[in-house]
């Protein structure tokens, strides 16, 4: 297929806005779910389609980037049945499970695994890969990195990722194993490449995420960039190793696509 009902660029993607990114001459029956950070409190397609984008073109496929509702006004798990309505219409729009992949930054690598979580629960059909960079999975502020690099990240503080914690989960136990990927079952997950930066807060979260991943028999990578900081990846254009996961990233993509 080629067009997307609603193209271009905005779409209404089963009753969820989203922008649809096609970089030229990428593949137009592959796609991307962007889903974008902010600690689900912030964020919006406008402000990460850049990021998105430079990820679709790595690809050389295409990537939609919902706005997916926003706590505290919608906590969990108001943002994972937004997704999860994005990729039905994905279904019905005629792109396969094998031909999509879900990828996020920060709270949204924490909703794009948290997704195919749900996707799994609810007996449909799972997405080929999971990207997830700078993942914000420990909504219980009790990591070691959010301690040992509190000084060298200048985005992610305990106090801040506690807060938006909070206002994201509502009533909800920060335990809870959809919500907190840390606490669930990852067995029979698709392959899932993770990134963070060495100096940022969340770096053991990309490395526990793994770990367990690994542990449950799900093919993974990880990726460290020394150095770098939250979400480094969102300065891709502009940075050296921004560039370079992102590169990373859309050629181990190319390789799980239609497995």
């Amino acid at each position: 297929m080629s067009t997307l009902k609603g193209e271009p660029p905005d779409v209404d993607a089963g009753g969820v806005h989203a922008i649809l990114i096609t970089p030229a001459g990428a593949r137009t029956d592959r796609v991307i779910v962007y889903a974008h950070g902010g600690g689900c409190v912030t964020g919006s397609s406008a402000s990460h389609r850049k990021m998105a984008a430079h990820l679709a073109k790595a690809t050389g496929t295409r990537a939609v980037v919902p706005d997916f509702r926003l706590a505290p006004e919608n906590p969990f798990p108001a943002q994972i049945e937004d997704l999860v309505t994005v990729h039905r219409w994905l279904r019905d729009q005629g792109y396969a499970p094998e031909a999509t992949a879900v990828a996020g930054d920060s709270a949204g690598g924490n909703l794009s695994i948290s997704t195919v979580l749900e996707l799994r629960e609810l007996g449909e059909p799972l997405p080929a890969a999971i990207v997830a960079f700078s993942p914000w999975l420990d909504l219980e502020v009790a990591g070691e990195t959010m301690k040992s690099n509190a000084d060298s990240d200048a985005l992610i503080s305990p106090e801040v990722s506690g807060m938006m914690a909070g206002l994201y989960l509502g009533e909800t136990a920060a335990t809870n194993a959809l919500a907190n990927p840390l606490y669930a079952d990852l067995t029979g997950l698709p392959p899932l490449y993770a990134s963070a930066g060495d100096a940022e807060t969340l770096m053991d979260n990309a490395q526990r995420i793994v770990d367990q991943a690994r542990a449950a028999g799900v093919e993974t990578t990880l990726e460290l960039q020394p150095g770098q900081q939250h979400v480094y990846v969102f300065m891709a254009g502009r940075s050296k190793e921004a560039d370079e996961t992102i590169a990373n990233a859309g050629e181990w993509l190319k390789a799980r696509f239609g497995r």
